[in-house]
């Protein structure tokens, strides 16, 4: 028996583009507005007409936390705007998480698959 297939989901869309190393993102061609997280339809208009566009990955820490888990290492959490005009919570990585700032430049880097986690998106400090 032949799988049914339809229409693949915003999510699945995304995900497609993590795996290949792509931070991808929606942009509504009735406005231009930028849309993230993916969706079906345009928040605000409703407007089904979503183009799909992938970032160049370099945005700036919007805001910051560091959480300090009961033992285990203490951790970042930033709300970082990317250049293209959307915002995404993620974690700055590579450096102490005491270190990370609001204005720090950061690039998108993507942690790969798991067998228990599909490939998602993390910062690191762009040098410089």
């Amino acid at each position: 028996m032949a799988e049914a297939t339809g229409p693949t989901s915003p999510l699945a869309i995304y995900r497609q583009h993590c795996e290949r190393g792509e931070l991808a993102y929606q942009v509504c061609t009735d406005d231009g507005s930028v849309v993230f997280f993916p969706r079906l339809t345009a928040p605000g208009t409703a407007s089904p007409n979503l183009e799909w566009r992938v970032s160049k990955g370099l945005g700036t820490v919007y805001a910051t936390t560091t959480l300090f888990p009961r033992d285990k290492d203490p951790y970042n959490v930033s709300m970082v705007e990317l250049d293209e005009g959307f915002k995404m919570m993620s974690r700055v990585e590579s450096i102490d998480p005491m270190e990370v700032k609001i204005g720090m430049r950061v690039k998108v880097r993507m942690i790969p698959t798991t067998d228990k986690q599909p490939s998602y998106p993390v910062f690191d400090p762009v040098e410089g």
